[in-house]
């Protein structure tokens, strides 16, 4: 079993690494972090996949557009670069929504979902509860105070909507609040030179097109709109699973890693023997 690390950037910048043999398994992060998020899973999975993360645009060690890009498309071309015809995605927040754009725009690439906290692509139009947060966010970063902004999001991601700092174990809101901060500090781009799009139509219009096993899993102490997005691909994709923590906010591979680990890793070797029922 290859145990070593292999690491690179795709011709268009994108930051990846992987280890492992096996299945493919691929980890995509949260719009509050990287890739480093996944390392108890990352690790985890080498034992018996070949588990891959990268950086998304902007996040990370991965670098800017050139022109014209869009995430569910950066995600393919790593796959090709990598020669991988089929793999598991593992998608968290924001990295959940690209997941099932790649689903929906590549079918057959795809063998099974893990949504978690779902958001981005599978938000469709925000909800002003999480217009109010980016716009606070915003303002923070225009008075260049990075500090407030970093806290803004931590809070309204690591603790939830609801819950105090306390809540939380301190080591996990420094750890996401240095990936945030890292995604704050680095250089932006154009928008005009390099505009970014999404599938069209939408894939939060699409979700009955999956056909693959789904996993959702979603932290109780999340927003409203998150836990509202779970529901609906329970009800509108024919082969999802909806598993519902309790006192766990939009990061539960963070509070939960051990349980997380084991609840996909099951889903994952159940999915890849053809064991779990398809749309």
């Amino acid at each position: 079993m290859a145990t070593g690390i292999e690491e690179g950037r795709t011709g268009d910048g994108l930051a990846w690494d992987a280890r492992g043999d096996g299945e493919p398994v691929v980890f995509i992060h949260a719009g509050v972090a990287d890739r480093r998020m996944w390392e108890p899973q990352w690790t985890a999975f080498a034992g018996a996949f070949r588990a891959i993360r990268y950086d998304a645009r902007g996040f990370g060690e991965t670098l800017p557009p050139g022109g014209p890009w869009a995430h569910h498309d950066d995600l393919a071309a790593l796959l090709d670069e990598l020669a991988l015809e089929r793999v598991h995605l593992v998608g968290a927040s924001l990295g959940a929504g690209i997941a099932v754009e790649l689903a929906l725009a590549r079918p057959s690439t795809v063998a099974s979902l893990v949504l978690v906290a779902p958001g981005g692509a599978l938000i469709g139009e925000p909800p002003d509860v999480l217009r109010s947060v980016w716009r606070a966010e915003g303002e923070a970063l225009d008075r260049g105070d990075l500090d407030e902004a970093v806290e803004i999001n931590l809070h309204a991601w690591v603790d939830g909507p609801a819950r105090s700092p306390e809540a939380v174990e301190p080591e996990i809101r420094s750890f996401v609040g240095r990936m945030q901060r890292h995604a704050f500090e680095l250089p932006g781009w154009d928008a005009d030179v390099a505009p970014e799009s999404e599938l069209d139509p939408s894939a939060a219009d699409r979700l009955d097109e999956l056909r693959i096993p789904v996993l959702v899993v979603v932290g109780m102490a999340d927003w409203p709109p998150i836990l509202e997005v779970a529901e609906r691909i329970g009800r509108e994709v024919p082969a999802a699973r909806v598993v519902r923590w309790a006192g766990v906010a939009h990061l539960p591979s963070l509070e939960r890693p051990t349980e997380f680990e084991r609840l996909v890793r099951e889903f994952v070797l159940a999915a890849g023997a053809g064991a779990l029922p398809a749309g």
